[in-house]
């Protein structure tokens, strides 16, 4: 998988992404649904579990930077 075919995917956050935590996050991707890191893309945000959000940017192999999808 290519960074351009992941950044723009929505995901839901299963582990709570914030400042000194490894979040996770669960994206629908080659036809099924993957964990993976996930880091909140400004570095500062906190986004609790069940939120929404559109991976930013990928890191290869299992890490991504997320912001949510909607405003609250």
């Amino acid at each position: 998988m290519d960074d351009a075919s992941m950044v723009g995917l929505m995901g839901r956050v299963t582990g709570t992404v914030g400042p000194g935590l490894v979040g996770e996050v669960i994206v629908r991707v080659r036809g099924g649904a993957e964990h993976f890191l996930a880091y909140a893309s400004d570095g500062s945000a906190r986004i609790e579990r069940g939120t929404v959000v559109m991976v930013m940017e990928y890191l290869p192999p299992r890490t991504v930077y997320v912001e949510p999808a909607y405003d609250s």
